[in-house]
Protein backbone atom coordinates (compact mmCIF):
# COMPACT_ATOMS: atom_id res chain seq x y z
CA UNK A 1 0.00 0.00 0.00
CA UNK A 2 1.46 3.36 -1.06
CA UNK A 3 2.04 5.88 1.67
CA UNK A 4 0.00 9.07 1.58
CA UNK A 5 2.22 11.67 -0.22
CA UNK A 6 1.29 14.39 2.27
CA UNK A 7 2.36 12.23 5.21
CA UNK A 8 5.59 11.29 3.47
CA UNK A 9 6.65 14.87 2.73
CA UNK A 10 5.69 16.33 6.09
CA UNK A 11 7.15 13.51 8.15
CA UNK A 12 10.42 12.96 6.33
CA UNK A 13 13.01 15.70 5.83
CA UNK A 14 14.68 13.63 3.13
CA UNK A 15 11.41 13.31 1.20
CA UNK A 16 10.80 17.03 1.54
CA UNK A 17 14.31 17.75 0.23
CA UNK A 18 13.85 15.31 -2.64
CA UNK A 19 10.60 17.07 -3.54
CA UNK A 20 12.32 20.47 -3.54
CA UNK A 21 15.25 19.25 -5.61
CA UNK A 22 12.92 17.74 -8.21
CA UNK A 23 11.08 21.04 -8.45
CA UNK A 24 14.38 22.93 -8.83
CA UNK A 25 15.51 20.58 -11.61
CA UNK A 26 12.18 20.96 -13.42
CA UNK A 27 12.42 24.74 -13.16
CA UNK A 28 16.00 25.00 -14.41
CA UNK A 29 16.40 21.99 -16.74
CA UNK A 30 18.41 21.03 -18.62
CA UNK A 31 21.28 23.10 -17.18
CA UNK A 32 21.15 22.42 -13.45
CA UNK A 33 23.59 24.14 -11.08
CA UNK A 34 23.90 21.95 -8.01
CA UNK A 35 25.74 24.67 -6.08
CA UNK A 36 22.79 27.06 -6.51
CA UNK A 37 20.29 24.41 -5.44
CA UNK A 38 22.38 23.62 -2.37
CA UNK A 39 22.55 27.28 -1.39
CA UNK A 40 18.82 27.77 -1.92
CA UNK A 41 17.80 24.71 0.09
CA UNK A 42 20.41 25.08 2.82
CA UNK A 43 22.13 21.73 2.20
CA UNK A 44 25.60 20.81 1.00
CA UNK A 45 26.43 20.41 -2.71
CA UNK A 46 27.45 16.83 -1.89
CA UNK A 47 23.97 16.16 -0.53
CA UNK A 48 22.37 17.58 -3.68
CA UNK A 49 24.63 15.41 -5.82
CA UNK A 50 23.62 12.32 -3.83
CA UNK A 51 19.91 13.14 -4.10
CA UNK A 52 20.21 13.62 -7.86
CA UNK A 53 22.05 10.31 -8.18
CA UNK A 54 19.19 8.57 -6.34
CA UNK A 55 16.60 10.34 -8.48
CA UNK A 56 18.38 9.17 -11.63
CA UNK A 57 18.55 5.59 -10.31
CA UNK A 58 14.84 5.65 -9.42
CA UNK A 59 13.91 6.80 -12.91
CA UNK A 60 12.59 10.21 -11.87
CA UNK A 61 15.40 12.15 -13.54
CA UNK A 62 17.32 11.59 -16.77
CA UNK A 63 21.02 12.45 -16.81
CA UNK A 64 21.97 14.06 -20.14
CA UNK A 65 25.65 14.78 -19.71
CA UNK A 66 27.59 16.65 -17.07
CA UNK A 67 25.33 19.10 -15.26
CA UNK A 68 22.38 18.44 -17.56
CA UNK A 69 19.29 16.76 -16.17
CA UNK A 70 15.61 16.49 -17.03
CA UNK A 71 12.68 15.32 -14.93
CA UNK A 72 11.00 12.24 -16.42
CA UNK A 73 7.27 11.58 -16.63
CA UNK A 74 7.59 9.41 -13.52
CA UNK A 75 9.24 12.30 -11.69
CA UNK A 76 6.58 14.76 -12.84
CA UNK A 77 3.80 12.48 -11.65
CA UNK A 78 5.52 12.11 -8.27
CA UNK A 79 5.89 15.89 -7.90
CA UNK A 80 2.27 16.51 -8.92
CA UNK A 81 0.94 13.96 -6.43
CA UNK A 82 2.86 15.58 -3.58
CA UNK A 83 2.10 19.14 -4.73
CA UNK A 84 -1.64 18.42 -4.91
CA UNK A 85 -1.56 16.90 -1.43
CA UNK A 86 0.29 19.92 -0.02
CA UNK A 87 -2.03 22.36 -1.80
CA UNK A 88 -5.10 20.59 -0.44
CA UNK A 89 -3.63 20.65 3.06
CA UNK A 90 -2.83 24.36 2.76
CA UNK A 91 -6.41 25.10 1.65
CA UNK A 92 -7.70 23.12 4.63
CA UNK A 93 -5.50 25.14 7.00
CA UNK A 94 -6.54 28.48 5.50
CA UNK A 95 -10.24 27.83 5.16
CA UNK A 96 -11.16 25.36 7.88
CA UNK A 97 -8.72 26.33 10.62
CA UNK A 98 -7.11 29.77 10.31
CA UNK A 99 -10.26 31.60 9.19
CA UNK A 100 -12.17 30.16 12.10
CA UNK A 101 -9.72 30.97 14.87
CA UNK A 102 -7.91 34.06 13.65
CA UNK A 103 -8.78 37.54 14.80
CA UNK A 104 -8.14 40.33 12.31
CA UNK A 105 -7.05 43.74 13.56
CA UNK A 106 -8.72 46.81 12.08
CA UNK A 107 -9.14 50.49 12.87
CA UNK A 108 -12.59 51.50 14.06
CA UNK A 109 -14.13 53.88 11.52
CA UNK A 110 -16.88 54.68 14.06
CA UNK A 111 -17.86 53.68 17.57
CA UNK A 112 -18.20 49.88 17.71
CA UNK A 113 -19.54 47.66 20.44
CA UNK A 114 -18.34 44.20 21.40
CA UNK A 115 -20.17 41.36 19.59
CA UNK A 116 -21.50 43.80 17.00
CA UNK A 117 -21.47 42.72 13.35
CA UNK A 118 -19.04 44.91 11.41
CA UNK A 119 -17.99 45.34 7.82
CA UNK A 120 -14.27 45.22 7.07
CA UNK A 121 -12.72 47.25 4.25
CA UNK A 122 -9.38 48.59 3.04
CA UNK A 123 -8.63 52.31 2.84
CA UNK A 124 -5.25 53.93 2.17
CA UNK A 125 -3.55 50.61 2.78
CA UNK A 126 -5.11 50.07 6.20
CA UNK A 127 -7.90 47.79 7.39
CA UNK A 128 -11.01 49.47 8.81
CA UNK A 129 -14.18 48.22 10.50
CA UNK A 130 -17.55 49.92 10.63
CA UNK A 131 -21.20 49.00 11.18
CA UNK A 132 -21.87 49.54 7.49
CA UNK A 133 -22.46 46.24 5.60
CA UNK A 134 -19.49 45.27 3.41
CA UNK A 135 -18.46 42.33 1.26
CA UNK A 136 -16.49 41.02 4.27
CA UNK A 137 -18.31 40.84 7.62
CA UNK A 138 -17.22 39.72 11.06
CA UNK A 139 -17.84 40.15 14.78
CA UNK A 140 -16.13 42.80 16.91
CA UNK A 141 -14.24 41.27 19.83
CA UNK A 142 -14.29 44.40 22.03
CA UNK A 143 -15.58 47.96 22.29
CA UNK A 144 -13.74 50.61 20.27
CA UNK A 145 -14.02 54.30 19.53
CA UNK A 146 -13.03 56.02 16.27
CA UNK A 147 -9.36 55.38 15.47
CA UNK A 148 -8.87 52.64 18.06
CA UNK A 149 -7.72 49.16 17.11
CA UNK A 150 -10.47 46.56 17.22
CA UNK A 151 -10.43 42.79 16.75
CA UNK A 152 -12.71 41.17 14.17
CA UNK A 153 -13.41 37.46 14.51
CA UNK A 154 -15.23 34.93 12.31
CA UNK A 155 -14.59 36.99 9.19
CA UNK A 156 -16.63 35.87 6.18
CA UNK A 157 -16.46 37.09 2.60
CA UNK A 158 -13.74 38.84 0.65
CA UNK A 159 -12.26 42.18 1.62
CA UNK A 160 -12.65 44.54 -1.32
CA UNK A 161 -9.19 45.61 -2.28
CA UNK A 162 -7.21 46.57 -5.37
CA UNK A 163 -3.45 46.29 -5.57
CA UNK A 164 -1.52 49.45 -6.29
CA UNK A 165 0.87 49.99 -9.16
CA UNK A 166 4.61 50.48 -8.62
CA UNK A 167 6.37 53.13 -10.70
CA UNK A 168 10.05 52.27 -10.88
CA UNK A 169 12.41 55.18 -11.51
CA UNK A 170 15.97 54.30 -12.48
CA UNK A 171 18.88 56.57 -11.51
CA UNK A 172 22.53 56.13 -12.55
CA UNK A 173 25.39 54.88 -10.41
CA UNK A 174 27.87 57.45 -9.16
CA UNK A 175 30.27 56.39 -11.96
CA UNK A 176 27.67 57.71 -14.44
CA UNK A 177 26.98 60.90 -12.52
CA UNK A 178 24.68 59.61 -9.77
CA UNK A 179 22.11 62.11 -8.48
CA UNK A 180 23.71 64.88 -10.57
CA UNK A 181 22.57 63.12 -13.73
CA UNK A 182 18.86 62.80 -12.91
CA UNK A 183 15.99 64.57 -14.66
CA UNK A 184 14.55 66.46 -11.71
CA UNK A 185 11.25 67.43 -13.31
CA UNK A 186 10.44 63.82 -14.17
CA UNK A 187 11.48 62.69 -10.69
CA UNK A 188 9.14 65.22 -9.09
CA UNK A 189 6.24 64.13 -11.31
CA UNK A 190 6.93 60.50 -10.47
CA UNK A 191 6.94 60.86 -6.70
CA UNK A 192 4.15 63.47 -6.53
CA UNK A 193 1.71 60.86 -7.89
CA UNK A 194 2.73 58.24 -5.31
CA UNK A 195 1.29 57.53 -1.87
CA UNK A 196 4.42 55.66 -0.79
CA UNK A 197 7.99 56.33 -1.93
CA UNK A 198 11.02 54.11 -1.45
CA UNK A 199 14.68 54.64 -2.34
CA UNK A 200 17.34 52.03 -3.07
CA UNK A 201 20.93 53.26 -3.23
CA UNK A 202 22.46 56.47 -1.89
CA UNK A 203 22.24 57.99 -5.37
CA UNK A 204 18.46 57.51 -5.30
CA UNK A 205 18.10 58.98 -1.81
CA UNK A 206 20.24 62.02 -2.63
CA UNK A 207 18.26 62.56 -5.87
CA UNK A 208 15.04 62.66 -3.86
CA UNK A 209 16.52 65.05 -1.31
CA UNK A 210 17.63 67.22 -4.24
CA UNK A 211 13.99 67.83 -5.22
CA UNK A 212 12.84 68.33 -1.65
CA UNK A 213 11.43 64.83 -1.19
CA UNK A 214 12.13 62.42 1.63
CA UNK A 215 11.54 58.70 0.96
CA UNK A 216 9.10 56.89 3.23
CA UNK A 217 11.57 54.02 3.37
CA UNK A 218 15.23 53.51 2.59
CA UNK A 219 16.36 50.40 4.45
CA UNK A 220 14.25 47.48 3.23
CA UNK A 221 12.60 49.73 0.65
CA UNK A 222 12.13 46.97 -1.94
CA UNK A 223 9.96 44.82 0.30
CA UNK A 224 8.31 47.87 1.82
CA UNK A 225 7.13 49.12 -1.57
CA UNK A 226 5.87 45.65 -2.53
CA UNK A 227 3.98 45.36 0.76
CA UNK A 228 2.45 48.81 0.28
CA UNK A 229 1.34 47.94 -3.25
CA UNK A 230 -0.27 44.73 -2.03
CA UNK A 231 -2.25 46.92 0.39
CA UNK A 232 -3.52 49.08 -2.46
CA UNK A 233 -1.15 52.06 -2.32
CA UNK A 234 0.20 53.74 -5.45
CA UNK A 235 3.98 53.49 -5.04
CA UNK A 236 7.22 54.82 -6.47
CA UNK A 237 10.61 53.20 -6.03
CA UNK A 238 13.62 55.25 -7.01
CA UNK A 239 16.41 52.76 -7.53
CA UNK A 240 20.02 52.80 -8.64
CA UNK A 241 20.49 51.09 -11.99
CA UNK A 242 22.63 48.17 -10.74
CA UNK A 243 19.72 47.03 -8.52
CA UNK A 244 17.08 47.62 -11.17
CA UNK A 245 16.97 44.25 -12.96
CA UNK A 246 16.78 42.15 -9.79
CA UNK A 247 13.92 44.27 -8.49
CA UNK A 248 11.95 43.82 -11.72
CA UNK A 249 12.35 40.07 -11.35
CA UNK A 250 10.98 40.37 -7.82
CA UNK A 251 7.96 42.29 -9.14
CA UNK A 252 7.35 39.71 -11.84
CA UNK A 253 7.42 36.98 -9.21
CA UNK A 254 4.99 38.90 -7.01
CA UNK A 255 2.61 39.47 -9.93
CA UNK A 256 2.34 43.22 -9.30
CA UNK A 257 1.74 45.84 -11.96
CA UNK A 258 4.58 48.27 -12.61
CA UNK A 259 5.83 50.92 -15.00
CA UNK A 260 9.45 51.82 -15.76
CA UNK A 261 10.74 55.40 -15.81
CA UNK A 262 14.22 56.27 -17.07
CA UNK A 263 15.39 59.27 -15.04
CA UNK A 264 18.90 59.58 -16.46
CA UNK A 265 19.64 62.91 -18.13
CA UNK A 266 20.22 62.48 -21.83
Amino acid sequence: MNEDPLTAVLRSKSEATRFQILVEIAENQPAVRQQEIAHKLGVTPQAVSEYIRELVESGMVDARGRGHYEVTRKGIEWVLAHAEALESYARHIRKDIIEQVSVWTALAAETIRKEEMVGVFMKDGLLYASREPRSAMGTATLDATVGEDVGVARLNGLIEHHEGIIRVGKVPRIEQGGSRNVQKDQLITLVDSAQFVGAVGLEAMVALHGVGKKPDMFFGAREGVIEAAFHGLECALIIVDEEFTDFLKRLEGAGLRYTIHELVTR
